[in-house]
């Protein structure tokens, strides 16, 4: 008859103290994919981040590191008008601002479809479009281009991508719709219309002003080509650079008064015309 080897006593703690790391990993990865944290701010971990660099959200030449990013979880309304909980990943120095531009949207019961982190997705931004997921923080180049994306630093997000495409425009001028399934309701971007439902989660003038008093005062909808209409993003590579040459606590200040300035300047405009004055005043501040 085989023998059983007893375990010591602290080889049982060593045992026990194993299994519930374990088990506390698989819950702590189960919750950011699935998105279900409570609201706020935290600092992307450290596991969180081999996470992503596991799933080809953030790699080792990323223009920004992982540990200045950080997570904000949020309550949306969704399509069904239910309340959920989404969150994103962006730059720490816009944190607070995206919190407050989501918590501006649940209060106006503006819909989102849908809000998980890119690693659901492997980074992979058109299966993102697909699944109509607002995103924001993945290390990947602009579309059809070289050069690093405003999402790999985190200053950019997307929002509702079914709602509002992408459309690229080829030599010859076709047109390609992103995601696919937008071509079919979604590329006419007028409001109202005869005999047409009104369709929700589209992005319009208030929803780009909301964005805009909190700091994101590009819209990809203004683009001639590409337009990217779910996107929006703080300013120019420019800008961007000065920031990450600030500490994080002096960058954070200075986005702040970016976006108070913008505030600031709606408010004193003499412009009657609603769209006139945002458009100056974007003009006016945006770096």
């Amino acid at each position: 008859m085989k023998k059983i080897k007893k375990m010591t006593r602290m080889q049982r703690k060593v045992s026990a103290l194993s299994v519930v790391m374990r088990v506390t990993l698989c819950v702590v990865t189960s919750l950011m994919l699935a998105g279900n944290v409570a609201a706020g701010i935290v600092p992307v971990t450290r596991d969180e981040c081999v996470i992503m660099r596991n799933n080809g959200v953030i790699t080792s030449d990323n223009p920004v590191p992982c540990e200045r990013l950080s997570r904000v979880s949020f309550q949306y309304v969704n399509l069904a008008g239910k309340t959920e909980m989404g969150n994103v990943v962006v730059l720490d120095v816009v944190s607070e601002q995206v919190e407050a531009i989501f918590s501006k949207l649940f209060t106006i019961r503006f819909p989102i479809h849908k809000s998980v982190v890119m690693e659901n997705y492997q980074g992979d931004d058109n299966a993102s479009m697909a699944d109509n997921n607002t995103s924001a923080f993945n290390g990947r180049a602009i579309t059809n281009g070289k050069t690093w994306s405003k999402h790999a630093y985190g200053v950019a997000v997307d929002l509702n991508p079914l709602q509002n495409p992408f459309l690229g425009f080829s030599a010859n001028g076709e047109v390609n719709v992103s995601p696919a399934a937008s071509a079919k309701s979604f590329v006419n971007r007028k409001v109202i219309r005869t005999n047409k439902q009104h369709r929700s989660g589209m992005i319009d003038i208030g929803i780009i002003d909301i964005f805009s008093r909190h700091g994101f005062l590009t819209w990809g909808g203004d683009w001639d080509q590409p337009i990217d209409y779910q996107h929006f993003e703080i300013g120019s590579q420019k800008f961007v650079d000065s920031l990450l040459k600030q500490t994080p606590g002096i960058a954070k200040k200075t986005f702040e008064r970016y976006a108070a300035d913008y505030r600031q300047c709606i408010s004193e405009s003499s412009q009657t015309d609603v769209l006139k004055r945002q458009v100056c005043c974007i003009e006016k501040i945006r770096q």
